[in-house]
């Protein structure tokens, strides 16, 4: 049996790939969850919520592949949810079965408004359900995580009920989800404090949480809980997820770190204690954050805690001297405490595969030789065209190299034509799937609306583009420009994303990228509807 985790410090459950990909446009293939995972590890965090085994193919190899390639000894828990539901135990246990440490989270509501309207049971047959189906997960592997769905809007005296019933049955993680967003810091504490005082067993489970931001307060809400006694947090990078999103991670992480003299009395450590709360590594936060952006096509807010391009920004006169004469007095953390450097020049047009491949592993990143050629040649090419080449532009090559989007539609050529006194002209040549090369011209309002109009009459799939977001990685004229837009068809959201000296070019090839998702979808729908429906994608919601 796996040893119960010490209570001592927080363990950070990572939902990133699993509620943060429930965010809509936020959908990744296997490859890309992948990447995140391998990047996850690094980062540190205890458990991976790899994904909903039982929800669609995709989502069962995601958590295989995960598994088997993150899931070592000495790496991270990989975790599967699943419904209190035979069929969705099995497929996270086989799922999960290369996985060194496997959890199955097996989770039914248990507010009154969930029983009567979404699962139209009575309060003793979700009991049941609860009990037995926590058995049937302990029968293929020792942890075994249970979440009553909307604890937060539950009967406190029918809440103690069931997580006594789900640890008896052998729950060794309680999960409290705040599925809506619902309560306040103050709320939160006393339903963790009630859970800690009223479970006869508790003692035998660690106590988790989870939350949603609805009203901004969900990390404020597991600051609370942790006081009162919960000892792991569900969070996601940059907070993505349903509505309004989750818990952040970095923001929970850097305020136990900057906070721990605060925070030990409460997890039984002495004041001075230096020791960190967490097993992160806060060095890997600002690498990990642009990662799951790039990947997601969800941007960064500028003033976003800890992680947006302001986070540790000056303009105030006042400010900037305060920190020019001392960091401390307008600033709580430094900033190469997430990994975020002020590093200049790393490498130039000269430097070698060699040097470029060590630099990027000292960055934390580990490429296959396909992905560190491919890396190598777009490094060169912006090489050529920019004098200095930091970290941050290095980042932003390989993030944009490696993205798994599937590779249909290319761009072979974009050429535009544009002015105060002209219309807007682009014309476009692209590599349809067949290896076929089509070109195409067109008139919009700007040098950017010509070039998708143009692209949109090649490919030909109806789509509405509803975000369009152009960012400097670095300061200067050269600065590599990244572009992440969002498309619509019907009521998917596709993302895109690409990084280029040139904006227009960039443009072009982060709407080919989403593109490329929204053709490969419609593809995949025509298989499954030829061959049938998938019994595995019915009842997907969370």
């Amino acid at each position: 049996m796996q040893n119960q985790p010490k209570t001592d410090r927080i363990i950070i459950f990572d939902t990133t790939l699993r509620d943060g990909e429930q965010c809509p446009g936020a959908t990744l293939n296997v490859d890309e969850k992948l990447i995140i995972a391998r990047q996850l590890a690094r980062l540190g965090v205890d458990v991976i919520e790899a994904g909903f085994a039982y929800a669609s193919p995709g989502d069962f190899e995601a958590v295989q592949k995960i598994a088997e390639a993150v899931g070592t000894e000495d790496g991270p828990i990989i975790c599967s949810l699943a419904r209190a539901i035979k069929a969705d135990i099995e497929a996270a246990a086989k799922a999960l079965k290369p996985a060194a440490k496997g959890r199955i989270h097996t989770f039914i509501s248990t507010s009154d408004i969930h029983l009567e309207y979404q699962l139209r049971k009575t309060r003793a047959e979700v009991l049941a359900i609860a009990e037995e189906m926590v058995s049937y997960a302990k029968s293929f592997m020792d942890d075994v995580e249970f979440s009553p769905m909307d604890a937060a809007r539950s009967d406190p005296q029918y809440l103690y009920q069931v997580l006594e019933r789900a640890i008896a049955a052998g729950a060794t993680t309680i999960n409290i989800p705040d599925t809506v967003g619902y309560m306040t810091p103050s709320e939160f504490g006393d339903l963790i404090r009630g859970i800690k005082e009223n479970v006869p067993n508790i003692d035998k489970a660690i106590i988790s949480v989870h939350g949603h931001n609805d009203l901004g307060l969900a990390v404020a809400n597991f600051l609370e809980a942790v006081k009162n006694g919960a000892r792991q947090l569900e969070c996601t990078i940059n907070g993505i997820g349903e509505r309004a999103g989750n818990a952040s991670l970095e923001e929970l992480v850097m305020a136990l770190h900057v906070r721990r003299q605060y925070y030990n009395p409460f997890l039984g450590r002495p004041v001075e204690s230096e020791a960190p709360l967490t097993n992160i590594d806060t060095r890997q936060i600002y690498k990990t954050s642009r990662l799951v952006s790039n990947l997601t096509g969800m941007l960064v807010q500028p003033n976003k805690a800890i992680v947006g391009a302001n986070a540790f920004a000056h303009e105030s006169g006042i400010h900037q001297d305060g920190v020019l004469k001392n960091k401390l007095t307008y600033e709580i953390m430094d900033a190469e405490l997430i990994g975020l450097t002020t590093n200049q020049i790393v490498l130039g047009k000269h430097s070698g595969r060699h040097a470029f491949g060590a630099r990027l592993k000292e960055l934390g990143f580990e490429l296959s030789d396909t992905d560190l050629n491919k890396a190598f040649l777009k490094f060169k090419e912006v090489a050529d065209k920019k004098k200095e080449i930091t970290d941050w532009d290095l980042e932003a090559i390989v993030n944009d190299e490696i993205q798994q989007a599937p590779d249909l539609f290319r761009v072979e050529l974009v050429q535009v034509s544009c002015g105060s006194n002209a219309r807007p002209t682009a014309t476009v040549t692209l590599r349809t799937p067949e290896g076929e090369e089509l070109t195409d011209a067109a008139i919009g309002t700007g040098p950017v609306d010509a070039v998708y109009k143009a692209i949109n009459r090649v490919v030909n799939v109806p789509n509405q583009l509803i975000e369009f977001s152009v960012q400097s990685v670095t300061a200067g004229i050269d600065a590599i420009g990244e572009v992440t837009i969002r498309l619509k068809h019907g009521e998917r959201i596709f993302s895109g994303h690409a990084a280029n000296t040139d904006i227009i070019v960039a443009s072009a090839q982060a709407y080919i990228n989403a593109l490329n998702r929204l053709y490969a979808a419609l593809q995949n729908k025509q298989v499954q509807s030829e061959g049938g429906e998938n019994p595995a994608a019915a009842g997907t919601t969370v």
